[in-house]
């Protein structure tokens, strides 16, 4: 088989960069960071100088003593580089396991013992932090981007080392571990192929090639989640620009964007959410903004609104595609300025071309609906092959070939699959929990976070943040609230206090579980 054939049925991280330069290298990435691992490469480069850093980092990696094959644990702070780190690790043969700076040292524990004797590629500070867990024991070699120990080898020291060929496994060998949310305990390891990988860029590709001109990214979401490198791998092959926002405070993404303009954006919905004051910001920072686009969570009608608001483009879009790291992109569908008065944030959208099949499975026998949800079950060739470690548990959700998402939804008449809830945080005789808040939350524009979890009864509780931790204002929320006679009083804490995921979802089995604490 032809390099070139592999290449169309896999996608090899380590060789990205290389092959996106030889089409566009001159094209630009922007980052509002330095790089930990490289600080001298500035935060301007173009595709051609960011391929010979990856191929830089390669050798240097090879040099510290990581073998083909070997799995290398990437753990360090936010920072761009981490994208950069894994790509260089896939160039050396290794496979990069991507644990997010936001994993606690007993949750890093306990999935480095799961990894068996993985390499542990970090920075200092998370050596530090680090220091209560038997690392000698855990690992084969530890490595750090900024510095130096007994027994930890320095990727600064090693500068300057032999360039390595890049190894490429076989399509269906692992060449990516990310993990799950951990919204309901210890994450999963995902193991993804260079067949998952490149199959999930297809629908992705399709909806690209509609653009009429070639628009300049910004992307905030993970660094090392797996949608980071389908991103990344999408704009680079289409020559795209880069924004590459690793801050993202409204104050300091207004700045960034006021200055660069970006057409389109990639950010998790919480980053929206938190975003949609800067929507009267004198800045503007939105002006320029053609696409908008989220592929985790739902997103709230009021933020959609918000945001396609505050573009000057001509029929600005919204785009929401549904998804998780197991399956990728599912379904999704567009909301426009004209008919985002109509929308139902429970609407996720319609098949995409080229993407997953969807169906949905009765709980009870009765046909799935609004009063009767069903599991959402997906199929297609990008679905992860495997939970490191686990293949018991992922066999679990295998049905018949199909995956179990482990939501619950139904599918409308005009075909739009609606997600209700997570299987897990149903409460009953509530309905959908997502439906209130996504209605709440539009009716009380002091609100800035609403999340409806069971207490130590079953009972419904909403849990609210409001804008600056101002005061609750109970007469305004039981107005907005009258017709869920089921909610309990809300309980209102700091924003800062919600347990969240690196991808800022609410860990809602954990907020259940200090409510259930503090009531007792």
């Amino acid at each position: 088989m032809s390099s070139d054939s592999i290449h169309k049925r896999g996608l090899y991280l380590g060789v990205v960069p290389e092959r996106a330069a030889a089409g566009g290298g001159t094209t630009p990435l922007t980052l509002d960071h330095d790089l930990d691992a490289l600080p001298e490469a500035g935060r301007r480069l173009t595709v051609s100088e960011l391929a010979g850093h990856v191929v830089d980092l390669a050798g240097r990696i090879r040099a510290a003593g990581v073998l083909p094959g070997e799995r290398v644990v990437i753990h360090k702070r936010a920072n761009f580089d981490i994208w950069l780190l894994a790509t260089a690790v896939a160039r050396a043969g290794g496979v990069p396991v991507m644990l997010s700076h936001a994993l606690d040292s007993a949750t890093i524990a306990a999935l480095l013992g799961r990894l068996d004797q993985p390499h542990l590629l970090t920075d200092a500070a998370k050596l530090k932090s680090l220091a209560d867990v038997p690392l000698a024991e855990l690992t084969k070699g530890l490595i750090s981007v900024d510095g130096s120990g007994p027994g930890v080898a320095s990727l600064a020291d090693l500068a300057g080392s032999p360039s390595v060929r890049p190894v490429l496994q076989g399509l269906d060998e692992p060449a990516l571990i990310t993990h799950t949310s951990g919204t309901t305990g210890l994450p999963k390891l995902v193991v993804h192929t260079p067949r998952t990988m490149r199959s999930r860029l297809r629908p992705q590709l399709f909806l690209l090639a509609l653009m009429r001109r070639r628009e300049t990214v910004a992307i905030h979401i993970a660094f090392g989640h797996s949608r980071m490198f389908a991103a990344m791998s999408l704009c680079l092959f289409r020559s795209m620009p880069v924004l590459l926002v690793n801050e993202g405070a409204p104050d300091d993404v207004a700045d960034f964007f006021a200055e660069h303009r970006p057409g389109l954006i990639e950010a998790l919905p919480n980053s929206f959410l938190a975003w949609e004051s800067l929507a009267d910001d004198p800045r503007k920072p939105f002006a320029s903004v053609k696409y908008f686009s989220s592929t985790f969570d739902a997103l709230h009608p009021r933020t959609v609104r918000r945001l396609l608001k505050s573009s000057e483009r001509r029929t600005p879009q919204f785009f929401q595609i549904y998804g998780q790291s197991e399956v990728g992109p599912a379904v999704g569908r567009p909301y426009f300025r004209r008919s985002m008065r109509r929308m139902d944030g429970r609407c996720v959208g319609y098949p995409l071309p080229g993407s997953a099949r969807v169906r949905l499975v009765s709980q009870n026998g009765k046909r799935p609906s609004a009063a009767n949800p069903g599991f959402i079950e997906a199929r297609w060739d990008g679905i992860a092959k495997s939970y490191f470690g686990e293949e018991e548990r992922y066999d679990a959700n295998v049905h018949d070939g199909w995956w179990r998402t482990g939501d619950v939804g139904y599918r409308t008449r005009f075909g739009c699959l609606h997600m209700l809830d997570r299987e897990v945080d149903a409460i009953p005789g509530v309905g959908s929990s997502l439906e209130i808040e996504d209605l709440v939350l539009d009716r009380l524009e002091e609100l800035i976070e609403l999340v409806v979890v069971p207490g130590p009864r079953s009972q419904a509780i909403p849990v609210v943040c409001t804008d600056r931790d101002r005061p609750l204002d109970l007469d305004r929320w039981r107005a907005a609230v009258a017709e869920y006679p089921q909610l309990a009083e809300p309980v209102q804490i700091p924003l800062a206090e919600l347990p969240r995921t690196a991808t800022l979802k609410t860990r809602r089995v954990e907020l259940s579980r200090r409510l259930h604490e503090q009531i007792r």
